[in-house]
């Protein structure tokens, strides 16, 4: 008889981290109520689906709001979304993006360089992919995967990402000079949850695309995660291009948090301020965040 554990992505590697590897205080958090959330998050349990559907569907009207407005007067918007794996960031862009019209609305999300893309200027790849007038454009992770993953996993040296920082600053303010409405969210995760999560795309047929070696390797990583994520928000948040670092434990509260700070972020027309509301304070700030 076939182990069921040999159709498990990697062999199941992510159910024996969970099981003997993992920290003790996460391996008694995912033996937990699935219903209570970490105990750090400012929130005991997920909002309820019914005030999340009421909350999102207004939110949806204002996102088409400012779509028109971003056809009619020509504006690019580029949203840039950040975290660590399995912190929503894919679920969140998904929101945003299911009543806007997809002709003028596209995600980004690039894989491993070419070799010839290797070879360039590290940003020109993405400014390849930046929004014409009348765009909207997602990027699901962006150029910091060189401030995050090639430090930790050393696909850069530490030259070139010491070059990345020193670049930074001066490639966003050049497209936020040139009109481009530039916004950054960055999405964390308790450790237990994104472990939870890692568990349940790997007992998923539907999810294991989700899940690649990165993903295996990097559970162990966490601390090395955390100072990259740390150095790099803090290099990398500027009064023209601030971060919006959001908790994630709560996908639904994550979402319309998400939405909230990108509209608010936005002059656009018709603008209904009651429904927008504002972003929730006690999971959303700038990179301080994550020192709270």
């Amino acid at each position: 008889m076939t182990n069921p554990i040999d159709s498990l992505p990697f062999d199941g590697a992510i159910s024996r981290y969970a099981e003997a590897d993992a920290p003790k205080d996460v391996r008694q958090a995912l033996a937990g109520d699935r219903d209570i959330l970490d105990p750090d998050y400012p929130y005991a349990e997920p909002l309820a689906h019914d005030e999340y559907r009421a909350q999102m569907d207004a939110l949806q009207i204002e996102l088409a709001k400012m779509q028109a407005w971003a056809k009619s007067s020509g504006a690019r918007v580029a949203i840039v979304f950040e975290g660590r794996d399995a912190a929503g960031k894919g679920g969140t862009i998904k929101r945003f993006r299911e009543n806007l019209n997809p002709r003028g609305a596209r995600v980004v999300a690039l894989g491993k360089p070419t070799e010839t893309e290797a070879g360039q200027w590290y940003f020109q790849r993405y400014a390849a992919h930046l929004p014409t007038a009348g765009e909207i454009v997602f990027f699901d992770r962006s150029w910091y995967n060189r401030g995050v993953v090639e430090s930790v996993f050393d696909f850069a040296t530490n030259t070139q990402r010491q070059h990345f920082f020193a670049q930074v600053g001066d490639f966003e303010r050049l497209l936020t000079d040139d009109g481009i409405h530039l916004l950054k969210i960055w999405l964390t995760v308790s450790r237990a949850e994104q472990l939870r999560r890692f568990l349940k795309r790997e007992r998923d047929p539907l999810k294991h695309w989700k899940l690649s070696r990165i993903d295996v390797d990097g559970l162990a990583l966490w601390d090395a995660y955390t100072l990259a994520i740390r150095e790099t928000l803090s290099r990398s948040h500027s009064a023209h291009a601030p971060w919006t670092v959001i908790r994630a434990d709560d996908k639904r509260r994550a979402r319309l948090t998400a939405i909230r700070s990108v509209l608010s972020g936005l002059d656009y027309d018709h603008r209904d301020d009651a429904a927008l509301g504002v972003p929730d304070p006690r999971i959303s700030a700038g990179p301080g965040l994550l020192d709270a």
